[in-house]
């Protein structure tokens, strides 16, 4: 309201200001003497003013009228004006219209209203970084990839669209399953664009499948120097990666590089067994006895594992079993209350035909938690107390229906392994399978060692000894 009365006060002086001037320029009584082509007029100073006014505005619409007539020259002879720029509104607004309804189309699942959309778009807007994605979409949907190959490859051409083309080339490649060719695909993404995260899980997992153990790590090392993967999660799966790759080098035939490889990986990763087991051969191999037992030690102390102590086993192959006790003792201390480290113990007691040790070492494991090695187990200590062949065929046969403890399981899809992987063999996960119980235990041991793992020496004559190789082989043919 103040503003309105503000916009009124205005408008009254200057009213009353243009009256005053009138009056004051009649008053004057000076007249202004015009002399042209034998004419003359004398006008009075308000008159000379209007006239000064009319002169302006003759000018002013003089240049309208004649910016007018170069206008319509310049539409004419095919010069962008006005009216050409209301004619390609009007043709814009039609495209993008048509581009609107296409995409809907695509996401209702309307391929053939689809396609005829993006025909209707290109024709308007001439845009083909727009519509030919959309044509591909709809090519795709309507089951025919060949053209939707042609529209991708088109996308190519073009510096702004080169990577959604590859992408779309990649997809392509995946459903068809042409893993060879989606691998390149997915390089190109990546060089791209790098810092694309579906493009570089897609990358991850097509390279860890096809076995490209340095090109995934490199992508792992981009995703962590990107901030999309933390540093813990990194260095394990970079040391699972690195595992990897000196397996490959050592079927290569090169074992001094798979050599310092396990060594690395098991340094950056002390809990993952399979590379503490290698890097402990390497150092082995190498004459470094001290190292390869510093490495068993500090991941028997992670997660202790039979493979751990093959290993350490195999690293003195002709002591006799109260030696190798003995030895043992350095390893068995250091998780005396895990269940693996009571089973070691108690088959090292076996072999060593110290079977009442060997029965303190399994404790209330068979009440607790009664698995085939378990039972196994206590089957060779009666044996080797001297019970019935009864009481003995009767622990057998509870192993043989006993659940199979710990095994190689995923933790994606549940999926029980006889090796461990960095990749399930199921559903193809990254790094899923862990040492544990299964869900269900419905799968064979990892491998016929498992009973007896390292125990018994070659040469060892002890009744005990043959036992536990009886029960492991009855144990093996049932799985079979």
């Amino acid at each position: 309201m103040i503003w309105s009365f503000i916009k009124i006060s205005l408008f009254v002086a200057i009213v009353v200001g243009l009256a005053f001037g009138a009056a004051w320029l009649s008053d004057l009584g000076e007249t202004i003497r015009i002399v042209a082509f034998g004419i003359e007029l004398n006008l009075g100073a308000l008159q000379a003013v209007i006239l000064v006014g009319l002169l302006v505005i003759a000018i002013w619409l003089a240049l309208k009228v004649l910016g007018f007539v170069f206008a319509f020259i310049r539409f004419v002879t095919g010069d962008e004006t006005a009216i050409s720029r209301y004619f390609d509104r009007n043709r814009e607004r039609k495209g993008y219209e048509a581009l609107a309804e296409g995409m809907l189309a695509v996401a209702s699942g309307e391929s053939k209203l689809a396609l005829s959309k993006a025909n209707k778009a290109e024709r308007y807007l001439r845009r083909p970084e727009l519509t030919n994605l959309l044509t591909a979409q709809a090519a795709m949907m309507n089951g025919d990839s060949r053209k939707a190959e042609e529209v991708y490859r088109k996308l190519l051409a073009d510096q702004r669209t080169r990577f959604v083309g590859v992408q779309g080339l990649l997809s392509q490649k995946l459903a068809e399953g042409d893993t060879d060719t989606a691998v390149k695909l997915a390089q190109k993404a990546f060089a791209l664009n790098p810092k694309n995260l579906e493009v570089q899980n897609t990358l991850f997992k097509l390279q860890t499948e096809v076995g490209d153990w340095k090109g995934a790590r490199d992508v792992l090392l981009a995703k962590m120097r990107q901030g999309q993967l933390p540093k813990d999660v990194h260095k394990r799966r970079d040391a699972v990666l690195a595992l990897q790759e000196a397996k490959a080098v050592l079927d290569g035939g090169t074992s001094i590089e798979a050599q310092e490889a396990a060594i690395a990986a098991a340094k950056a990763s002390p809990d993952l067994i399979p590379a503490a087991a290698m890097a402990a051969k390497a150092h082995y191999d190498k004459g470094d006895a001290k190292s390869a037992t510093r490495v068993l030690l500090k991941a028997w102390e992670a997660q202790p594992h039979p493979d751990l102590a093959a290993v350490f086993a195999s690293m003195v192959p002709g002591e006799s079993a109260t030696e190798r006790l003995k030895r043992f003792e350095k390893l068995l201390s250091l998780r005396p209350d895990h269940e693996e480290t009571r089973l070691l113990r108690a088959e090292l007691c076996i072999a060593a035909e110290d079977f009442p040790a060997a029965r303190r070492a399994l404790g209330n494991l068979v009440e607790s938690n009664p698995t085939s090695r378990v039972l196994t187990l206590m089957a060779a200590i009666e044996r080797g107390e001297g019970e019935d062949d009864a009481v003995v065929r009767g622990w057998l046969s509870k192993a043989l229906t006993a659940p199979r403890g710990k095994q190689w399981c995923c933790d994606k899809c549940q999926n029980i392994q006889s090796q461990w992987g960095p990749v399930c063999d199921n559903c193809g996960g990254f790094d899923t399978l862990s040492w544990r119980e299964p869900a269900h235990n419905s799968m064979p041991l990892p491998n016929g060692a498992e009973m007896l793992p390292l125990i018994v020496p070659k040469g060892t004559k002890a009744d005990a000894g043959e036992t536990l190789e009886g029960t492991a082989r009855a144990v093996s043919e049932r799985e079979k």
